[in-house]
């Protein structure tokens, strides 16, 4: 399994950024979704979920800002994030995982596939 995050960047508070992840070599059809982040001396948080039937969940930080989605066809998930501030000043990571018949909530599922980050800076 393969992630590969693109599309981070230095953007100043209130403009947007969409982060790409370009997913291969994962073929399970049922599957959490996620992008994580880390921020400077802080530790990594889920910022937002998506699972294999659509269901998403977000961070309380980013609700109604940033939005998660997926292009099955193209295999890769994105996170629009908008309005953004200096505190989303992160390290953002995407991560996969299959699911087995149990289907849990994402944002409390243990990641095993991850990416290597892309950066996002923003100013003031």
């Amino acid at each position: 399994v393969q992630l590969v995050e693109s599309g981070g960047g230095s953007v100043q508070a209130g403009g947007s950024l969409r982060l790409s992840c370009a997913v291969s070599g994962f073929t399970s059809s049922r599957h959490c979704m996620g992008w994580f982040r880390q921020g400077p001396g802080k530790e990594r948080e889920g910022v937002a979920h998506i699972r294999f039937d659509g269901e998403t969940s977000y961070a309380d930080s980013v609700k109604g800002r940033f939005t998660i989605s997926v292009d099955n066809a193209e295999k890769t998930l994105y996170l629009q994030m908008n309005s953004l501030n200096v505190e989303d000043t992160a390290m953002y990571y995407c991560a996969a995982e299959p699911l087995g018949w149990i289907i849990p909530l994402c944002a409390n599922q243990n990641y095993n596939n991850w990416g290597q980050g892309t950066q996002v800076t923003v100013s003031s």
